[in-house]
């Protein structure tokens, strides 16, 4: 929180992907990253939609629904992490259905406040 405080946002000039099927959500996080200072944010509903950005653009970060539509996630958080792209996981769910090589990865539980997100997003792009 400190760097929010000295004037600077976290996330100036930054690019995230969000990967969220639920559009209220998807809004909710939107207006979050931009009061970070978020340069830009790209969201996708779908898997195949998120192959696809994360195929053809640059992103600094992202975050990653576990379920969207009813399926899991998995094959996109493969596409982040081929790209070197870090994220952060969210999940409306109880149980932590991690996959392996995918448990030390932050999650964020629905519904999270601006700090938890704030949190895991200074985290994951701490140098």
């Amino acid at each position: 929180m400190d760097k929010l405080l000295s004037g600077d946002k976290l996330l100036a000039g930054r690019r995230l992907l969000v990967v969220e099927d639920e559009i209220l959500v998807l809004m909710m996080i939107e207006d979050m990253l931009g009061d970070l200072g978020c340069e830009s944010v790209t969201s996708a509903a779908t898997i195949e939609k998120a192959i696809a950005l994360i195929e053809s653009q640059v992103f600094d970060a992202a975050m990653l629904d576990m379920n969207l539509d009813g399926d899991d996630s998995h094959t996109v958080a493969d596409a982040l992490a081929e790209h070197g792209v870090p994220f952060i996981y969210s999940t409306g769910n109880n149980d932590r259905d991690m996959r392996e090589g995918f448990s030390s990865r932050a999650v964020l539980r629905k519904p999270f406040s601006f700090d938890e997100l704030t949190a895991k997003l200074d985290s994951l792009l701490a140098p």
